[in-house]
């Protein structure tokens, strides 16, 4: 043992000198060696860089773009219920977003959504705790404070303007000036192309597929929602993420700017899907869409009045008269209006049912609800931030109804219920004749400017009545038809996603510059208990 262990000893000692005396040769190779390591670790890096996530690796992040961001029209609210509850469907574990101005109250319309603000700078962050407690409350406690609160900021933004426009008009009479005149801003304006806001354009960037939802804004008459929406579907195909469009009606679409912009940008995406055919084909074979690329489905709100309909004929007579700037109706030709929906009414002993599609700035509150006072039996309309469904269950009970307001007119045809519908502007006219074509019959256009209204309004709503019966089945066939086309398209547009599937995720600083129950269909307690200017 003794001999082993000096032998190891003199081992240690001889390899201790051989060391000393090469110290001065590996202290000069020390820095080579050193830098060679660094070039192997640079030249490991360019060869082979690390790998983003991709979009498998993750659940489906799924964005909506919404026409109307303050979500208070009901007939926009009506096709969001049934979009998010295909995706659900399709996408059980996807995240599902909107924009909109009011992520609260998206998430008390729809809890299983999240809502993200064009200002966000993280768009895809989780629910905050406050959007999560909103989902409890449901839209009739979280709506007024909410709305209450935009109110308020769009005031405070406005204040600097309104007091410019105050100081010029008082040097104006004081100096006698008479007011400039010229042409309107809106039509002489170059059309902005972006940059986009950072959430939104984040928002798009990071999402698996963008999804412009249906409204009538790709017109002449909304100019403004219309760049903005097509400003926002080139930037999501620039970078890559698919786009479709549904349950759109366009336009009137006549503005030189507009259709040069539509030519720029609708050709990138992946599948449209209209609602009328009698003329938006045109206008995308116009802006050089693909043929295979477009479909007439109907409105995608149909599915969600189908499903709320009655067994039995109803009795009363619904109204809606809609009045705003892209739907003038003078006072004089709005009383007469009233009087003869109280006539109609009276004369059949039906009750008169106030039916509000539009509650931006009580839109069709103020126009329709002093309309129906004297009647002798008028239905109190439902109260604000309803489910749009339980519209669609209150129509149910009408045998007719007379409306200017687009989805009111839908919701009467899905369940079978004849419409007559009022116009006074080249561009109701085509979304009233477009819904008119779709059904085949039960709908009626009467022109505000008839020399003769009073009676044709009072003749038409005579014959709706007596047909209704007539012409119940008939148009829920027909409703019928366009829920399965509309379902089929939505089957076109979840393909969209596996494409991407394989793409990498951006970063959030990349792009800164036919079901027999549907979920959303609530019981009728649940819906009691859930209790902007734009055209549709």
């Amino acid at each position: 043992m003794r001999g082993s262990v000096e032998a190891n000893q003199a081992d240690v000692m001889r390899i201790e000198a051989v060391t000393a005396a090469a110290e001065p040769a590996i202290a000069w190779l020390r820095p080579l060696l050193s830098a060679t390591s660094r070039l192997g670790r640079r030249v490991s890096e360019h060869a082979a860089p690390q790998q983003r996530p991709t979009q498998a690796t993750r659940p489906l992040r799924i964005l909506v773009e919404n026409s109307e961001y303050w979500l208070r029209n009901n007939g926009d609210l009506a096709m969001l219920a049934v979009t998010l509850d295909r995706m659900h469907q399709w996408w059980p574990d996807a995240r599902i977003a909107v924009l909109t101005d009011s992520p609260c109250l998206l998430r008390a319309y729809f809890p299983r959504a999240e809502g993200i603000s064009v200002f966000d700078e993280d768009p895809w962050a989780p629910p905050t705790r406050l959007e999560r407690l909103a989902g409890h409350l449901g839209p009739r406690m979280v709506g007024p404070v909410v709305l209450a609160r935009l109110r308020l900021r769009v005031r405070r933004k406005q204040l600097p303007d309104r007091l410019r426009a105050g100081r010029r008009k008082l040097l104006r009479l004081a100096l006698r000036r008479p007011a400039p005149a010229g042409v309107p801003a809106r039509e002489t304006a170059p059309l902005p192309t972006g940059p986009l806001h950072p959430g939104s354009a984040a928002a798009a960037a990071q999402s698996s597929l963008v999804l412009a939802l249906g409204g009538g804004y790709l017109t002449d008459t909304d100019r403004a929602q219309a760049v903005r929406v097509l400003n926002l579907v080139e930037h999501a195909c620039d970078v890559g993420v698919p786009v479709a469009l549904v349950g759109q009606g366009l336009g009137p679409l006549d503005d030189p700017g507009l259709q040069a912009r539509a030519a720029q940008v609708l050709p990138k995406v992946g599948l449209i899907a209209l609602r009328e055919g009698r003329q938006g084909p045109q206008i995308l074979d116009r802006a050089g869409v693909a043929a295979e690329r477009v479909l007439v489905t109907g409105d995608d709100a149909i599915e969600l009045a189908y499903h709320a309909r009655n067994d039995e004929i109803g009795s009363d007579l619904g109204f809606c008269l809609r009045v705003a700037g892209y739907a003038p109706v003078p006072a004089e030709v709005a009383d007469l209006i009233g009087r003869v929906m109280r006539s109609a009414a009276a004369e059949r002993t039906a009750a008169l049912v106030p039916l509000i599609i539009a509650e931006y700035r009580s839109q069709d509150r103020r126009s329709t609800l002093p309309l129906v006072r004297g009647c002798a039996d008028v239905i109190a309309p439902l109260p604000r931030y309803v489910h749009p469904v339980e519209i669609a269950r209150r129509v149910a009970r009408c045998r007719v109804v007379v409306t200017g307001a687009y989805h009111l007119a839908v919701f009467a045809l899905s369940q079978g219920i004849p419409v007559v519908a009022l116009t006074s502007t080249a561009y109701y006219d085509d979304k009233f004749l477009g819904l008119g074509a779709m059904f085949g019959q039960g709908l009626t256009l009467v022109r505000l400017d008839d020399p003769c209204l009073e009676q044709t309004l009072a003749m038409a709503t005579d014959r709706a009545w007596l047909t209704a019966q007539a012409v119940r089945e008939p148009l829920r066939a027909r409703a019928r038809m366009q829920i399965d086309a509309s379902r089929a398209a939505f089957d076109r547009v979840a393909t969209l996603t596996q494409a991407r599937a394989t793409a990498p995720i951006a970063s959030p600083h990349d792009h800164l510059a036919s079901a027999a129950d549907p979920a959303w269909l609530p019981t009728a307690d649940e819906g009691a208990a859930a209790g902007t200017d734009l055209p549709t």
